[in-house]
């Protein structure tokens, strides 16, 4: 029994990375697509509305806390700006993983100040909205290449 050999080439579309799921055409890409654009505008709502928006308008709940914390009304308002920074961010797609990578950042630091200024109470928060952040800034990863080109353009 003899084999016959075929030589392999390799195309450039087999020697790639194999997509992302969320990138992909099929009818599991385009869901995953659909379910990680509606986690971004989840996320970008509860930024504005839940946690950027209190802060900016100096809600009596916002200012206790910052208060407490000593970091006063200037605080509040820098924490505000960024969370409503980001929130908006996320629904730019050549912001999104940075955004995501951004507000982690800033949930790092909220966690923290709930552990050193709170006692731990609602800690658990800021752990949780990072996972979904990681989740955003992982998927749109490939968007930071083109912020990069768009950054050197102009500089």
């Amino acid at each position: 029994m003899s084999e016959t050999t075929v030589p392999v080439t390799r195309t450039a579309a087999s020697s790639a990375v194999s997509p992302v799921i969320a990138e992909s055409s099929t009818a599991r890409g385009r869901r995953a697509r659909i379910a990680l654009r509606t986690l971004q505008v989840v996320l970008a709502l509860f930024y504005v509305i839940a946690s950027a928006l209190p802060k900016l308008i100096a809600h009596p709940s916002a200012v206790e806390g910052f208060d407490k914390m000593g970091w006063g009304s200037a605080g509040m308002y820098i924490i505000g700006v960024l969370e409503l920074a980001g929130g908006i961010a996320l629904l730019i797609p050549v912001l999104q993983s940075v955004a995501a990578v951004a507000l982690s950042g800033l949930m790092v630091g909220a966690f923290v100040v709930q552990l050193t200024y709170f006692d731990g109470e609602n800690a658990a928060t800021p752990l949780i909205l990072i996972v979904p952040l990681g989740l955003i800034a992982w998927a749109r990863r490939r968007h930071n290449a083109d912020l990069l080109r768009l950054v050197r353009r102009r500089v």
